[in-house]
């Protein structure tokens, strides 16, 4: 993927996640230990009414899913005799929403649009992507929405 290659308004299908309970609790103990990530009892008399992800579990398994999509194209890259080139680093991206709690068992389907692009003027060897990414659970509710920044190659040249 070379950023002279990516097109404003391509849809990337990053695949699914089931969190289940375990993961729920393993995530939520070692990152994010509200009562209501990790307790039965608690969560049930709890602001959702059973355990849910932590918003920050969303967001990793998002961005797994998403790193791995990058890898399937670099893979496709390379499979067709291109040179494959890896997104930069991100400089950080808006709009992080959390719109429904993430219960367990629930499977999230992730979904990118590529919104708008743009050469850097800092460092000219690179442009800048945004990508808007939505989580669906299985029942069609958006659960999670957010607009990144991330840094890809372009073209020596510029062309």
């Amino acid at each position: 993927m070379i950023y002279e290659d990516i097109d404003v308004g391509t849809g990337l299908a990053l695949g699914t996640h089931r969190f289940s309970a375990e993961e729920i609790r393993r995530f939520a103990l070692a990152y994010d230990p509200q009562s209501f990530h990790v307790d039965e009892a608690a969560a049930k008399s709890g602001p959702f009414g059973a355990i849910c992800a932590s918003g920050w579990h969303t967001a990793s398994a998002m961005m797994g899913l998403l790193a791995r999509h990058f890898g399937r194209l670099a893979e496709r890259a390379r499979a067709a005799g291109r040179e494959p080139v890896a997104p930069g680093p991100s400089p950080g991206f808006d709009d992080l929403k959390w719109l429904r709690p993430v219960y367990a068992d629930d499977a999230v389907t992730f979904t990118g649009t590529i919104l708008a692009k743009r050469e850097s003027a800092s460092r000219p060897a690179w442009g800048l992507v945004s990508i808007e990414t939505v989580g669906v659970n299985q029942d069609g509710q958006p659960v999670f929405s957010i607009t990144a920044h991330v840094f890809v190659a372009r073209r020596p040249g510029g062309g």
